[in-house]
């Protein structure tokens, strides 16, 4: 079985995290959407929320799983029985860092790194900046799914007054 990990903090999950998590679903046998807990980050979502939203937004997909992990990724890859990972870049910026990442990875477990650049339309995109939109009242419905947008409005509140 062809069985790949794609991993983040999707804080909160959006379009453009979607969009390499369907283009991997067709590529793969198996994806798990390995949600890494941080605790020396306090995000938006408790894990345990995140997870839910993606179990919620990538429930289409029969061969898509959600798990949170901690400590090394490469650990949670050889816990899942998955020698790829799945990393979606949007600029060379996110190169430069991701093929040092994906070069500690094989050289500690044998663990391939598979890069899709995303689609130009999510080029942009990145939770942190949805939630700064969303944090002053931007509109991110064209960003994010229906239920991340409602949960944004819901945790974030009504806009800051000037």
């Amino acid at each position: 079985m062809r069985r790949a990990v794609c991993p983040g903090s999707f804080d909160p999950v959006t379009n453009g995290h979607l969009d390499i998590i369907g283009r991997a679903a067709r590529l793969f046998d198996e994806v798990i959407v390995g949600v890494l807990i941080n605790q020396s980050k306090s995000g938006l979502f408790t894990v345990e929320e995140r997870i839910e939203m993606l179990r919620e937004v990538t429930s289409s997909y029969e061969n898509v799983r959600v798990a949170s992990f901690r400590g090394l990724l490469v650990d949670f890859c050889r816990a899942q029985r998955a020698s790829v990972l799945i990393k979606g870049l949007r600029a060379v910026s996110d190169f430069d860092y991701e093929l040092q990442m994906a070069q500690m990875n094989i050289g500690l477990a044998g663990v391939e790194t598979l890069f899709m650049p995303t689609n130009p339309l999510y080029s942009f995109l990145s939770s942190s900046l949805v939630k700064d939109v969303a944090k002053w009242g931007g509109d991110v419905s064209a960003h994010v799914p229906d239920l991340v947008r409602e949960a944004l409005q819901v945790r974030l509140g009504p806009p800051p007054r000037s």
